[in-house]
């Protein structure tokens, strides 16, 4: 794509979290920034408006007469036949994916850092940028969440670095490979490799086949810290040309955590390569998939010439990321978690590390099938073991105007019996009303209600708080 010339930029699906992030950046750069969407709502709508950036609604051919663009961005919700897309093809108007634009305008001249991976890869995206500017390196860095460092999900730095989150989810409508290949990798991190996003990969294979793209791109003189605890990642891992170290929170990886402690206060562990202790870490965030996290931002922060009391010193003022653990309030002596899980992996480790920061409570746990993935049956039996830690589960079932087809989807019913018969009492509800008013009336002073979705689950945190507060 040949940017030059390009002053006006139009996104068309403004309001995503990726694209008006991207819209604050192309901002932040000195480009003339407008956009339009459909749905325009805070909190992203609030940021907008706060970085100067004209938003239009609905979606119209006259929208683009109002931007006289000279590149138009064109967003991942948005489908061919979007009548501002249909306009701009008619109308020969230059234009582009986000991840494209992402990688060429803001990547290629950076030294690309990727996290990729079915879980962890925006925390420890979150981490690596916090870890780079904690060092004084001045990263640039978009994660798909709020970190809580910098209250924000962009940064635009002068450092050589650019840190980013890198999702396999596909592009665009004219391009449908995973996003992650246009963001010129040169360090990268592999979380762990579980199928997912089943409206667009039909089964592990070819899940796979995108992040195996990906290893095959890394240049000879990059680096790929692998977590080992993935049969998949190591596998894959080794299609790359360059250098691969792995991590691991079981013994036998290059880097491990030794003497792990889960505290209240979070991980304490040693930092250890291949045999020897570089560090002590403290990690303030919880939960051992964490510090597995940390391990893998620890071996590519170490590639990228960060020494160990630099990286110890990164993960003791690391705070996290909005919806990834996140204490929404206390009421009534009960204490309402935010978290983003929702594949059934992360939720059993989400849990897990909600017990290790809350030992004494029980924890009782709702959850809202939401993602295109989790709403169907294809982890009907996986589901079922992913409540060790709770004392009571609560799932909402899906709408009945679900699109997706009766005979594939998530059967909640089932599974709430199948979750009581082997452990925790479960109950499937059929409103978030429902929902908080039987968890607020079960939870008791001392415990944990944690509510999951990849979405906004109806603002049941606050509805918790305010039931449990009468």
């Amino acid at each position: 794509m040949d940017y030059s010339g390009v002053r006006r930029i139009h996104l068309i699906g403004v309001a995503g979290t990726g694209m008006g992030s991207f819209a604050g950046m192309l901002k932040a750069a000195g480009y003339r920034v407008s956009g339009s969407d459909e749905n325009v709502y805070p909190p992203m709508s609030t940021q907008l408006e706060r970085w100067g950036i004209e938003v239009m609604t609905p979606y119209r051919p006259e929208n683009l007469e109002r931007a006289q663009p000279d590149l138009v961005v064109v967003g991942n919700v948005v489908r061919m036949v979007n009548p501002e897309a249909t306009a701009m093809r008619e109308r020969g108007l230059r234009h582009v994916s986000f991840p494209q634009a992402l990688g060429d305008l803001f990547i290629a001249p950076r030294h690309g850092v990727v996290v990729v991976g079915t879980h962890g890869k925006t925390t420890a995206t979150a981490m690596m940028g916090a870890l780079l500017h904690h060092a004084g390196r001045d990263p640039s860095f978009l994660v798909g969440g709020v970190t809580r460092d910098f209250e924000s999900n962009f940064r635009l730095g002068k450092g050589t670095h650019f840190v980013v989150e890198g999702d396999e989810y596909d592009t665009a409508y004219f391009d449908k490979g995973p996003k992650f290949l246009h963001y010129h990798p040169r360090t990268a991190v592999f979380t762990s490799c579980e199928l997912d996003h089943i409206d667009i990969y039909r089964d592990q294979a070819h899940y796979e086949s995108a992040f195996e793209r990906l290893a095959e791109i890394l240049p000879g003189d990059g680096f790929l810290a692998a977590c080992a605890s993935y049969e998949s990642v190591l596998r894959i891992a080794r299609r790359a040309r360059c250098e691969v170290e792995t991590y691991g929170i079981q013994p036998g990886a290059d880097w491990e955590a030794r003497g792990l402690d889960l505290r209240s206060d979070g991980a304490h562990f040693d930092l250890v390569k291949r045999g020897r202790t570089l560090a002590h870490a403290h990690l303030t965030v919880g939960g051992a998939h964490n510090v597995e996290n940390a391990l893998g931002v620890a071996a590519a922060a170490s590639r990228l010439g960060l020494q160990p009391e630099e990286i110890a010193a990164g993960f003791a003022a690391f705070k996290g990321v909005k919806r990834r653990q996140e204490v929404r309030g206390v009421a009534g002596g009960v204490t309402v978690v935010d978290d983003f899980a929702h594949h059934p992996t992360a939720v059993a480790k989400t849990l897990e590390a909600i017990r290790g920061t809350f030992p004494a409570g029980r924890i009782l746990a709702c959850f809202e099938p939401r993602s295109n993935t989790s709403r169907r049956n294809l982890h009907q039996r996986e589901y079922v073991a992913a409540w060790p830690c709770a004392a009571e589960v609560y799932i909402l079932r899906p709408a009945p105007t679900d699109r997706v087809p009766e005979s594939e989807r998530l059967d909640v019913d089932r599974l709430a019996r199948e979750i009581s018969a082997a452990g925790p009492a479960a109950h499937a509800c059929g409103t978030v009303e429902e929902m908080v008013q039987a968890a607020a009336t079960s939870a008791k002073p001392g415990d944990v209600v944690v509510a999951m979705s990849n979405g906004s689950f109806g603002g049941i945190w606050d509805k918790l708080l305010a039931a449990l507060q009468r």
